[in-house]
C-alpha cells in the first residue's frame, strides 16, 4: 500500500477506531489511521484495575498538565489522555454513560440538524452489545460491549439506601435518556476484561488490506493546497513523512491535541497563530475556545466495620486471594471500574433535569497516582454536569511533540461555585441517612469545620479535580456563530476535505460520562464522510 489513501484519520482513540472500522467497510476505500502512541500490548491495559498504573504513567499516558488554574486557588492538575491505540478508552473508567436525551435536544435547538435525541439515539444502538439484550434503547450484536459490574460492596449498597433516604430513587439504568436516580454503573468490559475501543472497532478490522495502522507517529500539521487539505506530515522513526488524502483528513486526536494541530497548521484564531509563528490560513477564532469539562469535588469519608478497598488492597492474603479470584473466574476487585456506583439528581428544584453526578468508590486516596489510604474510607465525587466556565486549549509552539497549553478556567462562573458547595452540602446529606449510620461515617475531606456555603466554594477549589472529561474545543455550530469551527456535518468551515470527530466537536458538554458521547459522534461522523465520498 502507497502512502496515499482515500481517508486519513488522525488519532486511533475511541474516536478513530469507530472511524477506522466504518470507513473501511465493505473495502471501497483505502484507509490510514495515525496514532502517537503504541500498540496496547500491556497487561494493565486490559485488566480493569489497571487504571490506577496507567493513568500518570508516560507508557500510557500523555502526562499533560493544566496551567496553575485561578479557581484551583493557583494549582496545576495531571490532566490525563490514553496514550495508545484505543486511547483514553484504555485507561479511563470504563462507565457507559450516553447522558441525557435534554443534552441532544438542546444541540438541536442550537441549529444542528441531525443531533437530537431521536436522531443520535439510532447510532448508539447500532455500536451497542448490551448485556440485557436489544430494546427500544439499547442495541445487541454491535461492536461496543456493554455489562454489568462483577463485584460489589455492602457499603455501596447501602449508599443506595441512604440516597433513596435522602430522596434519589433507585436506578437500574442511567442510558433511557433520563438519568435520574442511583445504581450501579453498567461497564465497558466483557468476561472481566476492559473492552476499548480498540478491542471492539480497530483490532477487528485490522485483517482488511484496505485499513493501514501507523503507531509511534506524531501528527505534526495537515497539508494543503489552497484551501482543501490534501494529506498530513507525520513525524514517525524520527523522520518527517507526508500521508496523502484522496478524499478526506479527518482530525480524531481529542480535545486537547486536535485544537493544537489545527493551530499548527494555520487554522485558527490570528493571534494564536501569531504567537506560535504560524501563517493565517484559515481564521477560525473558536480553535482551542470552548472547553469545557467535569470537575470532580472527592469528599472522602472514613468508616469502620465495612469492608473497603483500602484495608483489601493491604492484606497481602487478600490481595492474593482477588488475584486468584480474577484469574480464576474473572471476578472480584480486579474487575472493578473506578468507581462502581453512580448517582444523578439535583442541586435546586430550578433544574430541569439532575444537575450533578455522583461517583461513589469503596477507596480513598489524594489523587490518582497516589496510594490507597491506610484507613478504610470511602469516596464520594460530585461534578457539576453542565459547568457555564469555558476554559481554552492552545498549541505551545509550533513543536508538534510540544505538550498543548491547557487553561480550563474552573469555577471561574459565579453558578459554577454555588453548585460546588450545594453539591458537597448534598453530599453530607446522603451519607448521614440512617442507612449508613452503622458505619459511623467520619469526613476526612473536606472537612466537618467548611461548614459556610463560601468556605465551600473556597474548599472546592482545594479539592477540586478534572475527572477527564475535556470537550468543546473544535464546537459545532451554526453559519452565524462566529465561535463555531464545524458545521453540523462536522466539517472544517472555510475548508475542504477536513473534518473534526472528536469530543472537540461538541457544542456543549454531555451530561454524564463523555467516552461513548464521543463513539456515537464518530458513528454518524463516518456516515458522514461515506456520503460525501460517493
Amino acid at each position: 500500500m502507497s502512502d496515499t489513501f482515500d481517508f486519513v484519520v488522525c488519532g486511533a482513540g475511541s474516536a478513530g477506531c469507530v472511524l477506522a472500522n466504518r470507513l473501511s467497510q465493505g473495502g471501497k476505500y483505502s484507509v490510514a489511521v495515525i496514532e502517537g502512541g503504541g500498540r496496547d500490548n500491556w497487561i494493565w491495559f486490559h485488566i480493569p484495575v489497571g487504571y490506577l498504573f496507567a493513568i500518570g504513567n508516560p507508557r500510557s499516558d500523555w502526562m499533560f498538565r493544566t496551567e496553575p488554574d485561578p479557581g484551583l486557588n493557583g494549582r496545576s492538575l495531571a490532566y490525563p489522555r490514553g496514550k495508545v491505540i484505543g486511547g483514553s478508552s484504555a485507561i479511563n473508567a470504563m462507565i457507559y454513560m450516553r447522558g441525557q436525551a435534554a443534552d441532544y435536544d438542546g444541540w438541536r435547538q442550537l441549529g444542528l440538524k441531525g443531533w437530537g435525541w431521536d436522531d443520535v439515539l439510532p447510532a448508539f444502538r447500532k455500536q451497542q452489545d448490551f448485556f440485557r439484550g436489544a430494546s427500544d434503547l439499547h442495541g445487541a450484536g454491535g461492536e461496543w460491549r456493554v455489562d454489568r459490574p462483577r463485584a460489589s460492596w455492602a457499603l455501596l449498597d447501602a449508599f443506595i439506601d441512604a440516597a433513596e433516604q435522602a430522596g434519589i430513587p433507585r436506578s437500574e439504568d442511567f442510558n433511557r435518556g433520563d438519568n435520574e436516580g442511583c445504581g450501579y454503573f453498567h461497564v465497558n468490559q466483557k468476561g472481566g476484561r476492559r473492552w476499548s475501543a480498540a478491542r471492539g472497532f480497530l483490532k477487528p478490522a485490522l485483517n482488511r488490506p484496505n485499513l493501514r495502522l501507523f503507531t509511534n507517529a506524531l501528527v505534526d500539521r495537515v497539508v494543503f493546497a489552497g484551501k482543501r487539505a490534501t494529506g498530513v506530515e507525520i513525524i514517525i522513526g524520527g523522520e518527517r513523512k507526508t500521508i496523502s488524502a484522496r478524499r478526506e483528513v479527518i482530525l480524531s486526536a481529542g480535545a486537547v491535541a486536535t485544537p493544537a494541530i489545527l493551530e499548527r497548521s494555520g487554522v485558527g484564531a490570528g493571534e494564536a497563530l501569531k504567537a506560535i509563528g504560524v501563517d493565517v490560513r484559515q481564521e477560525l477564532p473558536g480553535v482551542g475556545a470552548n472547553l469545557q469539562d467535569h470537575l470532580q469535588l472527592r469528599a472522602i469519608f472514613k468508616v469502620s466495620g465495612v469492608k473497603t478497598m483500602n484495608s483489601e488492597y493491604l492484606s497481602l492474603l487478600r490481595r492474593a486471594r482477588m488475584g486468584v479470584d480474577y484469574a480464576l473466574f474473572r471476578k472480584g476487585p480486579l474487575t472493578m471500574a473506578p468507581s462502581q456506583l453512580g448517582a444523578f439528581t439535583r442541586t435546586s428544584p430550578e433544574f430541569a433535569t439532575p444537575n450533578v453526578q455522583f461517583h461513589i468508590q469503596p477507596l480513598s486516596l489524594d489523587k490518582f497516582g497516589d496510594p490507597l489510604h491506610k484507613f478504610d474510607a470511602f469516596t464520594v465525587s460530585v461534578c457539576n454536569l453542565r459547568p457555564e466556565s469555558r476554559g481554552a486549549v492552545h498549541a505551545r509552539s509550533a513543536r508538534p511533540d510540544d505538550a498543548p497549553r491547557i487553561e480550563p478556567h474552573y469555577l471561574s462562573a459565579g453558578k459554577d461555585r454555588e453548585v460546588a458547595a450545594d453539591s458537597l452540602l448534598l453530599a453530607r446529606r446522603i451519607v448521614s441517612q440512617p442507612a449508613l449510620a452503622k458505619f459511623h461515617p467520619e469526613e476526612y475531606k473536606p472537612g466537618v469545620e467548611i461548614s459556610t456555603r463560601e468556605d465551600l466554594m473556597r474548599a472546592a477549589g482545594d479539592v477540586g479535580t478534572t475527572i477527564f472529561h475535556p470537550v468543546g474545543t473544535a464546537k459545532m455550530g451554526v453559519e452565524t456563530d462566529r465561535t463555531a469551527v464545524l458545521d453540523e456535518r462536522l466539517r472544517v468551515r472555510g475548508l475542504d476535505g477536513l473534518r473534526v470527530i472528536d469530543a472537540s466537536a461538541m457544542p456543549r458538554i454531555t451530561s454524564g460520562n463523555t467516552n461513548s458521547p464521543t463513539m456515537m459522534i464518530a458513528e454518524k461522523g463516518a456516515a458522514m464522510a461515506l456520503e460525501d465520498a460517493r
